[in-house]
């Protein structure tokens, strides 16, 4: 099954067309990598699947569920109240955490299933110190964003993605704030995931992370998807010129 369908997307930004004609599926316990330049469209494409910028143009379902349709070349969305419904479906862990620095680490990953899923204060708070624990913040639980480091605050990100028991993950380069030492320990907690399971696509410039947990590999550049396939053929044996040349000076 398809957790997540996209066809034929579409999306510009005054003239600078962003997404030109991109159609991308993930299966249901597929972990999918992005790759590609800065300005390839790779966070375009994950803010278009989230719901947080509108497509131009194209097809979105959800679990077979068509959301968005494309009528005559436009993109049309359903209401609001059904879009926060498929939202359900996914968490999405960004670069810059986006805590709330208000709240304690409790009430940040337990907001969203208390107040938006309705769930028992009590069930939820034993959900989330346990999720707490299996990213490695049982004692930081009454801790405020401020007083985190940003390896940790990332980690308060990814047990809040989790904490609404979505059927898949999104992770827009969730590393690339982070210094490499604190790296290893978010991507150690990634690769648990996808032993686990769990669907994912992120968006990532760590090629040995893609190589080791991807299914399938995305090469993007200039708003298409240049190559796919399974990692061992794009990342080390890539067919396409760009993505050799997007390669080779990440290695070099």
């Amino acid at each position: 099954m398809y957790v997540i369908e996209m066809e034929h997307i579409k999306k510009s930004f005054g003239d600078k067309k962003v997404l030109k004609d991109i159609s991308f599926s993930v299966k249901e316990g597929e972990v999918v990598s992005i790759l590609g330049p800065s300005g390839s469209g790779k966070s375009t494409l994950l803010r278009c699947a989230t719901f947080l910028e509108q497509m131009d143009a194209g097809n979105l379902a959800y679990l077979g569920e068509e959301v968005v349709k494309d009528i005559d070349g436009v993109a049309v969305y359903p209401v609001k109240k059904d879009i926060r419904r498929v939202c359900g479906n996914f968490g999405l862990v960004f670069q810059n955490f986006n805590l709330f620095p208000h709240y304690s680490v409790l009430k940040n990953v337990s907001d969203a299933p208390i107040s938006i899923q309705k769930r028992e204060k009590e069930e939820v708070y034993a959900e989330v110190r346990k999720l707490l624990e299996k990213v490695g913040l049982a004692d930081k639980e009454n801790a405020y964003p401020c007083e985190l480091s940003g390896g940790q605050q990332q980690r308060v990100a990814i047990a809040r993605a989790l904490a609404t028991k979505p059927k898949m993950l999104y992770f827009d380069e969730p590393t690339s704030a982070l210094d490499p030492e604190i790296t290893a320990g978010i991507l150690k907690i990634m690769k648990e995931l996808a032993s686990e399971k769990m669907t994912m696509v992120i968006v990532t410039h760590e090629i040995d992370f893609a190589r080791a947990v991807s299914d399938r590999v995305i090469f993007m550049d200039e708003g298409v998807i240049v190559e796919q396939g399974k990692p061992e053929d794009v990342i080390d044996n890539p067919k396409n010129e760009r993505t050799k040349a997007f390669l080779k000076k990440l290695v070099y």
